[in-house]
């Protein structure tokens, strides 16, 4: 593969650009990585010191600024470089929370770079694409593809939290009958349910252990988790506790509506599944017919990839596809 052909570059040798750039950007992403753990030992470290050198139990406000100082990668002067780029980080952060990924923000910006210098030598050395359309595609998978792979572990894990929230309420319903108080309900629930239930469950009950009202740590959970079903816990429990009433009682109306939920988006998967499956196989069919034209006579359909015009054709029919693909979407889509 031709390396200075790709990027444009004549008079540099080959095999010393690919062989600079590319540890060059496994090493950045590598410490990214490896430094969450680097964080975790940062913080734990700062806890030891809170507890020796001040009171016994650190209070919320040290807990809160140790934690947010050691959520950081291990690159000097990345982060202030993202800060500048990237002036909501909250938002990305929230979303790599949401769908479980205890990582820096800078280890997600890293991957989408390696992702889009890739796609760009991909679409260079294989596809012989020009250069403008190359670098397009190479933006394009580096903000969508991380971007989709975030969204469908937000997914997956929000289907898993609203399978197993209902038997973690039953639970938190015996431990109340039986006489424990509902922070110890919440923590039996959290130890006895499958993650990612017993994984936010643990961290209402360690906001409550160091000093949190635990109305302000289940409206942070609810907030994190986006879900309706938390939503009507959190509601149920602030409500009980500046009223009264018999607990065990409201929770277990609350699971009975949380599994007609789940019993009704099931019924409304089933009846649009196959409107679902219409959209794919019209969807995939072009890209489908390419790869067997291609695989017939490669001669006829390159010449569409290679002509401005047969380029600027496949953008419109991209971008058609792309429309059709979102309308068919938000038809089978409906909010419970």
């Amino acid at each position: 593969m031709d390396v200075a052909a790709i990027f444009g570059i004549d008079g540099v040798e080959p095999s010393l650009l690919l062989y600079m750039i590319l540890p060059l950007g496994m090493v950045l992403l590598l410490l990214g990585m490896f430094g969450g753990s680097g964080a975790r030992r940062t913080f734990a470290r700062r806890i030891a010191r809170i507890k020796v050198n001040h009171d016994p139990e650190p209070t919320v406000r040290e807990v809160i600024t140790a934690r947010r100082q050691s959520n950081a990668s291990a690159i000097p002067g990345l982060d202030d470089l993202l800060k500048r780029l990237l002036p909501r980080q909250d938002v990305l952060r929230l979303r790599l929370a949401r769908a479980g990924l205890n990582i820096p923000v800078a280890v997600y910006v890293l991957t989408g770079v390696l992702v889009a210098f890739l796609s760009f030598v991909a679409a260079r050395g294989l596809g012989e694409m020009p250069i403008v359309v190359s670098l397009l595609l190479a933006v394009v998978a580096g903000l969508g593809l991380p971007h989709i792979f975030v969204g469908f572990r937000i997914t997956s894990r929000q289907t898993k939290f609203i399978n197993f929230f209902p038997e973690a309420i039953d639970l938190m319903v015996r431990g109340i009958k039986a006489g424990l108080p509902i922070g110890e309900s919440i923590r039996t629930a959290a130890e006895e349910v499958p993650d990612p239930v017993g994984e936010e469950l643990k961290r209402v009950t360690d906001g409550v252990r160091i000093g949190r009202k635990m109305d302000e740590v289940l409206w942070e959970t609810s907030h994190r988790l986006d879900l309706q079903e938390f939503k009507f816990f959190t509601i149920a429990l602030s409500i009980q506790s500046e009223t009264g009433g018999n607990l065990a009682e409201t929770l277990t109306n609350l699971s009975d509506v949380l599994r007609g939920r789940r019993q009704l988006k099931r019924k409304v998967k089933a009846l649009s599944s196959e409107a679902k499956a219409s959209a794919y196989i019209i969807g995939s069919l072009p890209f489908i017919m390419t790869a067997l034209i291609y695989l017939v006579n490669a001669q006829y359909i390159t010449a569409l990839f290679v002509d401005p015009r047969g380029q600027f054709l496949i953008g419109i029919g991209l971008a058609m596809i792309g429309a059709g693909v979102g309308v068919m979407y938000r038809m089978v889509k409906f909010e419970i």
